[in-house]
């Protein structure tokens, strides 16, 4: 995801003098799918044309090992270099402008083979946009209205109050009406104060719900490239932050591009690591030693925090007092399905939403197309919400069907979800398990 934003720069820096084509070698079953890889490439914006190669074909060719690979191809159509892993936008640019420079004075570019005609998929025009998380509060709704580059303010009852964004995505301080998101993700509320994980800023926001005004906390607006060791908040480079739960004057941070749980004191500025080393994978044990991976989903119960970790489609629990990390359901970056059960029987596929509501974890199973219950004490899962079919559906809880899930938060009125690849909020009742949309086309 990372990679997006940067080939996105190099494409309109150089235009027609070169072509990108994305070819999607999916880890997930979920990602096979073609539908599914149209919605993927509307969420992240791009514009040029991607091949599904569902079966590794184009992935083995090229000799593919990771995740991102970058490999160039000259005008001749011999393979000139390869690349894995990200690159930041100074090197890719400073390799991408010295072939082009080459070609040119070798007399082999030609601009004009380079158009396209790219199938039309554009979304129609949505209420919402994939919106990605959404929060519960007694008297308001509060949504990452993600592809709006905007957060959104309900009433209960589903109607729209209130916008801050919503423009060009870009990172602006100032009031409601010029502020400026990009992405945003995860959300958390004290008071009057309500604060935003702006994921592609990769910058932590705060909004004044009484003044307007939008305050950037953290963050420069510059990916970290590597985990760092934190430091005063608007100084510190951050990376896809993607989830907030807020204890005191204390704010965790689902940093999903250097795989940690990062904290921001409110009080002091300051914002550091506070578990996990960087490396990406599955790793119980002491703060400073385990590992995560794309952690995405933060929920905070009894002293616990959890954490819904993508990558190793597992549910994570950090014990703020014995400060060690566990694992209650998962096992492996490569260990995924969709098994109800105990213990190491569970599987899930790509989690992205986790919230808590007496003493049950509720977990938006996101490739799976599920809303599912989690007892922490006996590692149990059971499906509460969706077919597990692809689609939309209103109903009772095993008919109902939501298309990639990406957020949920306990409310009292129900399990609010942001049912994101649908562009709607919905609302399960605690009692019946009845789900109806709330917000949405």
């Amino acid at each position: 995801m990372h990679t997006f934003p940067q080939l996105r720069k190099i494409e309109r820096k150089y235009g027609d003098r070169l072509i990108v084509v994305g070819v999607h070698s999916p880890k997930f079953p979920a990602e096979r799918e073609t539908a599914n890889l149209r919605e993927a490439v509307l969420r992240y914006r791009i514009e040029h044309p991607v091949v599904n190669d569902r079966d590794f074909a184009v992935w083995q060719r090229f000799g593919g090992r990771a995740w991102p690979t970058l490999i160039f191809i000259d005008p001749d159509g011999r393979v000139i270099g390869k690349h894995e892993g990200e690159l930041p936008f100074e090197k890719f640019d400073q390799l991408v402008g010295g072939m082009l420079e080459e070609f040119e004075a070798r007399g082999v570019l030609n601009p004009a083979a380079s158009p396209i005609a790219l199938e039309a998929i554009r979304e129609p025009a949505h209420t919402l946009s994939f919106p990605g998380k959404v929060l519960a509060a007694d008297d308001a709704l509060y949504i990452a209205d993600t592809n709006h580059h905007r957060v959104v303010v309900a009433a209960l009852d589903g109607s729209i109050q209130r916008a801050f964004g919503g423009g060009e995505p870009a990172l602006i301080d100032g009031p409601a009406s010029q502020a400026a998101f990009q992405q945003p993700q995860g959300l958390a509320r004290s008071g009057a104060s309500l604060y935003v994980a702006d994921t592609e800023n990769h910058a932590i926001r705060s909004i004044d719900l009484d003044t307007g005004m939008v305050t950037t906390l953290a963050g420069t607006g510059e990916q970290a490239r590597v985990a760092n060791a934190g430091g005063p908040g608007r100084s510190t480079s951050l990376s896809s932050p993607w989830d907030l739960a807020l204890s005191g004057p204390l704010l965790y941070i689902a940093m999903a591009g250097t795989h940690q749980i990062w904290s921001l004191d409110l009080e002091s500025g300051t914002v550091a690591p506070f578990a996990g080393t960087g490396r990406e994978g599955l790793l119980d044990g002491a703060l400073d030693r385990a590992w995560f991976a794309q952690s995405s989903g933060l929920t905070l119960a009894d002293g616990h925090l959890y954490v819904a970790d993508a990558e190793v489609s597992a549910v994570r629990d950090i014990d703020l007092r014995a400060k060690q990390v566990s694992t209650l359901v998962g096992e492996d970056l490569f260990v995924f399905g969709d098994r109800d059960g105990e213990g190491d029987a569970v599987r899930l596929q790509h989690p992205l939403g986790i919230s808590a509501r007496d003493g049950t974890i509720l977990i938006a199973d996101s490739y799976n197309n599920k809303i599912k219950r989690l007892e922490p004490g006996r590692r149990a899962v059971q499906t509460w919400l969706g077919s597990g079919a692809a689609g939309r559906a209103d109903g009772p809880g095993p008919s109902a069907s939501f298309r990639e899930p990406g957020g949920v938060c306990a409310g009292r009125a129900g399990l609010y979800i942001a049912d994101t690849n649908n562009h709607r909020i919905a609302l399960a009742d605690w009692e019946r398990g009845e789900v109806r949309t709330l917000i949405g086309d």
